[in-house]
C-alpha cells in the first residue's frame, strides 16, 4: 500500500514532519529557505523551495493532510506590552497598514487547502498552527497545546498540556520553564527566556540566531503525531 502524503507548509526544521514520519507518512515540505544547521538540525524530508503564495493546491491532490505553520513574529510582536507593539496593531486596525498583508501566508493556507479539494475531488484536511497573539487578526483558534495554537481540521480529540507556564494562564508568561519549555512558543527567539545570550549576541541574520529561532517554531512531537495519527 502506498504510504498517505502529508505537506508540511513552512516546515522550519520539520517538527510537524517529524511526527508524521513516525506515523508512516511520506511528506514533502515547503519552505523559502533551507534549514540545516548541523549537529542533526536540519529538516528530515524531501524539501521544495517554494513561497506559499506561489503555490497551487492542485498539486497536492494526493495529500491525505496538509500542516502549516505561518510565521508568527507580527503576531507575537504585536501581543507585546510595549507602546511601539500597540502602535503598530493600533494602525492595523485603523486601516493604516493593510489587514490582508499582514494575514496573507496564513490566508494562503486555507486557499491551497480549497484547491486541493477541488482537485482531488473529495476533503483533504488541513491543520494550521501559530500563537495565541494570531487570534484578533485571523479568527479564535480551535486548540491550543501549551502555546501552540490550531485552525482549521482540528480532530475532536485532542491531547492535553499541563496549564503551568502557558501564555494566558493567569501566571507567567514562563512558568515552570523546564517543565513546559517543549509546549512555549514565543515567535522567535526575541522573546525566549532561556536563551538571552543570543538575541543580544547575534544579528537577525546570523546562523546561530536562526537556528534558535527555528528551534523553539517546532511542533511539539506529540502534538504532530496525535494529528497525524487522527487524519491517517
Amino acid at each position: 500500500m502506498r504510504a498517505p502524503l502529508g505537506i508540511d507548509l513552512f516546515c522550519g526544521l520539520g517538527g510537524w514532519t517529524e511526527g508524521l514520519l513516525a506515523e508512516g507518512y511520506d511528506v514533502v515540505g515547503f519552505d523559502i529557505e533551507r534549514h540545516d544547521y548541523g549537529d542533526g538540525k536540519r529538516y528530515p524530508a524531501r524539501l521544495v523551495l517554494q513561497d506559499a503564495l506561489t503555490i497551487h493546491g492542485g498539486q497536492f491532490k494526493a495529500a491525505t493532510l496538509i500542516v502549516a505553520s505561518p510565521p508568527c513574529q507580527e503576531y507575537s510582536y504585536m501581543a507585546m506590552p510595549w507602546s511601539r507593539a500597540k502602535a503598530k496593531a493600533t494602525e492595523y486596525r485603523s486601516g493604516t497598514r493593510d489587514v490582508k498583508q499582514l494575514t496573507a501566508l496564513f490566508d494562503a493556507c486555507f486557499r491551497i487547502q480549497r484547491e486541493a479539494i477541488a482537485a482531488a475531488g473529495r476533503f483533504i484536511p488541513l491543520v494550521v498552527e501559530n500563537v495565541r497573539g494570531a487570534c484578533p487578526w485571523v479568527g479564535r483558534s480551535r486548540w491550543n497545546y501549551g502555546s501552540f495554537h490550531l485552525w482549521g481540521d482540528v480532530p475532536a480529540l485532542m491531547p492535553i498540556t499541563g496549564r503551568r507556564g502557558m501564555k494566558g494562564s493567569g501566571g507567567s508568561w514562563f512558568g515552570d520553564y523546564e517543565e513546559m519549555k517543549d509546549h512555549i512558543k514565543q515567535g522567535g527567539d526575541w522573546f525566549n527566556a532561556s536563551q538571552p545570550s543570543i538575541s543580544r549576541m547575534c544579528s537577525s541574520k546570523s546562523k546561530a540566531r536562526k537556528a534558535a529561532s527555528a528551534s523553539i517554531a517546532k511542533i511539539p512531537f506529540p502534538l504532530a503525531r496525535h494529528i497525524a495519527r487522527a487524519w491517517m
